[in-house]
């Protein structure tokens, strides 16, 4: 049997609606789906009320400042509701807003003029993000998809990226101890670290401030890179996790629970995660 326990609906970056996304996990066979929205636990109460015989983990994916590469922090078992981090949550919120409005106007400053509005009919009534500035971009013919939109406008250092303010790894981490949730380092191939004394100082690092678990098991990564995540995971005391990091038709090709077709997460590593809240 086989779990999910890295997924986006439209509260976020996806394009599957909390209910459909929980829908879709039931179809395929998983037991248990953790929905991880961007900085966001809007949409955990739906997803739980659709959730009928399979386990929903609430959660987020909270994106931590790094001076030499992106970290992100999948956070499981973060109770929805006021709480240490729940509430800096709403004030990320908050930055997020007034981020989209700068990047909005920027685009229409490079001969690109799109309107928050138009931004907000796309993101429905979830967290408004880069992708559903693309999405307006590609459906006014700026950008041919959204992959181009990222790569020629809206990534980090292209001409319309504005940064956003973030938690430092060591609050990130710490604030989801204190809420009673597991912290786990997402793909930590995106961290641009190849030598393996500077992984091992910064897992450390990490773990120093209370890391549990580690992405091992992604979409994406061939089978020997999942078993060396999973092998590094394991020297340095934390736990392999693994989620198929979904977003619906944002990610194409990219299957819940099946990433591109070889990923499968046991059961196993989601009983190991819920045995280190013990």
């Amino acid at each position: 049997m086989a779990v999910d326990l890295h997924s986006h609906s439209t509260f976020s970056d996806g394009s599957d609606t909390p209910t459909e996304l929980v829908q879709r996990a039931i179809e395929l066979g998983l037991t248990a789906i953790a929905l991880t929205d961007h900085d966001t636990q809007e949409g955990v109460e739906e997803a739980q009320a659709a959730a009928n015989g399979i386990e929903l983990i609430p959660g987020t994916e909270l994106s931590l400042t790094r001076t030499d590469g992106g970290m992100h922090l999948v956070v499981l078992w973060l109770p929805p509701g006021p709480g240490p981090l729940q509430d800096r949550l709403a004030e990320i919120q908050h930055a997020r807003g007034s981020r989209n409005q700068v990047i909005v106007d920027e685009l229409t400053r490079l001969g690109m003029p799109i309107t928050l509005d138009e931004v907000l009919v796309e993101a429905g009534e979830g967290s408004v993000g880069r992708p559903h500035i693309a999405a307006v971009m590609v459906a006014k013919g700026y950008v041919p998809d959204i992959k181009t939109a990222f790569d020629l406008w809206l990534a980090g250092g292209a001409p319309a990226y504005v940064k956003r303010r973030l938690l430092s790894p060591q609050a990130g981490i710490g604030l989801a101890v204190e809420s009673g949730a597991v912290p786990i380092l997402a793909h930590p191939h995106t961290l641009g670290v190849n030598r393996a004394a500077e992984m091992a100082d910064l897992l450390d690092e990490l773990k120093g401030y209370g890391l549990v678990g580690l992405e091992a098991h992604y979409s994406g990564y061939q089978q020997h890179e999942r078993y060396g995540y999973d092998d590094l995971a394991r020297r340095f005391g934390l736990i392999p996790s693994g989620g198929s990091d979904y977003h619906g038709t944002y990610k194409e090709g990219l299957g819940l629970g099946s990433g591109y077709g070889d990923l499968h997460v046991p059961e196993r590593i989601l009983e190991n995660l819920r045995e280190s809240r013990q």
